[in-house]
This record gives structure tokens, sequence and C-alpha cells, in this order.
């Protein structure tokens, strides 16, 4: 059984990985390399945080580690590099804000594949759900018309990230965090023919290396320990908070204040979060490891 505290500790990891992933239109702001030596450069350093990482964890047992993950592990890693990778093109024939519309059906996703696989999801997190929905509309500005090829992108991005939400939990006896690994090991290889590293200089290289370590690779470690102890979509839903955080960091950082709907349904997506993370929680049920 998890319990009451396992829960609580599981929305921490979350929250903090929303917090890393929120840092991203920060960092990437500053640099000036093309996208596809960004993604790459990006990618290097998140391989070698989560390789260091994994190194750490497992005392030096890094191959039985990433033998441990088994085929659903690797699904687990070509799922998250499906959606990093579509998100990043998604933004080149989508708006931003239809992109982030899409992503938010993120839970949706995470709580209809959760069902399939065996996992109920409660009234109130089907409410929160859709108290989060409204408020990201409200943020964005409604869905709008976004054309195809962009909006089949996001969807990608949003539902590749809900399976491997909902296969991670699954298979929570076991570290996800070789997984994740090997996500941005595709990521790179995928990304090094665009990539021009004669781009780059001194400050593109630390702030590729920020992205790398602490957005993405910090983040997906914690996302990946927290969907082991709740319900993917309760996941989804808590990492909404990244597009509630992004704008705020760059107001305080930069000083381009968000409009008032910007604030007013980011204050709505932050209050979904928190009622359902001070709902009482229920025990449930969890596969003893072997």
């Amino acid at each position: 059984m998890t319990s009451v505290a396992d829960q609580r500790r599981g929305r921490i990891y979350v929250a903090l990985a929303a917090v890393a992933w929120s840092t991203a239109g920060l960092l990437q702001r500053e640099l000036t390399a093309s996208v596809g030596t960004q993604v790459a450069g990006r990618a290097v350093f998140a391989v070698a945080g989560l390789f260091t990482y994994v190194a750490i964890a497992e005392r030096g047992h890094v191959i039985r580690a990433f033998r441990a993950i088994g085929r659903g592990g690797i699904v687990v890693a070509v799922l998250m590099a499906i959606s990093s990778g579509s998100f990043i093109v998604a933004l080149n024939y989508a708006s931003v804000a239809n992109v982030l519309f899409m992503l938010a059906l993120g839970p949706v996703l995470a709580a209809a594949l959760g069902t399939l696989a065996g996992e109920p999801v409660s009234g109130r997190t089907w409410l929160a759900i859709g108290i989060a929905l409204g408020g990201l509309a409200l943020m964005v500005g409604g869905p709008g018309r976004p054309g195809a090829l962009g909006a089949s992108l996001a969807f990608v991005c949003a539902l590749s990230f809900a399976g491997a939400l909902v296969i991670t939990r699954h298979l929570r006896e076991l570290s996800m965090a070789p997984a994740t690994c090997l996500s941005q090991v595709i990521v790179l290889v995928v990304a090094t023919p665009f990539a021009h590293p004669s781009q780059l200089d001194g400050k593109d290289v630390a702030l590729l290396a920020g992205l790398g370590i602490g957005q993405i690779g910090a983040g997906l470690i914690l996302v990946t320990i927290g969907a082991r102890l709740i319900p993917a979509a309760e996941v989804a839903l808590i990492t909404l908070l990244e597009i509630v955080l992004g704008p705020l960091w760059v107001w305080i950082a930069r000083g381009e204040k968000p409009s008032a709907a910007t604030l007013a349904g980011g204050a709505i997506v932050l209050g979904a979060v928190i009622f359902q993370a001070v709902s009482s929680p229920r025990l449930e049920p969890i596969t003893p490891p072997p």
C-alpha cells in the first residue's frame, strides 16, 4: 500500500519537476544558436547529468541498472524522446498558445490511459483537471484554430508523455532513471545532424548546461520518482504548474509583466493543483517488488 506520506512525497517531487521545467523559457531566450544546435547541446548535458545520477544511485552498477528497465523502460525512453522532439517541432507550426492548450490535454489522456491500465481516476481528480483546463484556456486565450500539423504534433507530445507516465506508474517497482537517460540519447542522435557546434560561445554552453542538467535532467528524474508514488493523471495535472511558472520567472528576471488573463488563468490552474493536493488522499494498492 502507498502511504499518505508517500503520496505527499510524490506530489512534491512532481511539483519540483514542474519548477525545473518552467525555467526553459527564461534560459532559452538567452541562446543565440539554431534550434537544432540548442536541442542537441541540451541533450548532451542531459545525458551526462542523467548518466552520472544513475551511476551514483546504482553505486556504479550502471549496466545492471539499464538492463533492469526491460522492454517497458525502453518504451518509456522512446515515448519521452517523442514527447520532447514533437514539442519543439510543434512550436514551429503552431502558436505557443495553441501548443500549450493541447499539452493541457495531458492529464485527460493520462487519466484515460490509466483507467484502461486498471487505475480508476477519482471524481476529485476529474474535477481538478476540468478546473485546470479552464484556467489554461483563460491563460492562452483558448485553443484557436491551429494548423493540422502543429495540432497533431502537440497532441502527439501530450499523448506520448501521458503514456510514459502510465507505464512508469505500472512499473513502479523499477527505477526509470536509466530510461530518461536513454530518451535524451535518442533526442541527441536525432538532433545531431541539424546541430552546428561552431555557433556556440561560452555563454551558450553555460546556458545549455543549465538546461540539460537542471531543466531537463533534474526534471525528468523528479517526475519519474514522483510517478511511482501517485496516479499518472495526478502527475500530469501537477506538471501543468510548468505553464504557470514559466511567465512568472520571465516577469521576475526580465520585467516582462504577463497579462491580467495570464495571471488569472494561472491562479486558477494553481488552485486546481492545490485542490487536488489537499483533498483527502486514499491508500492505493501497490504491487510489492520481487
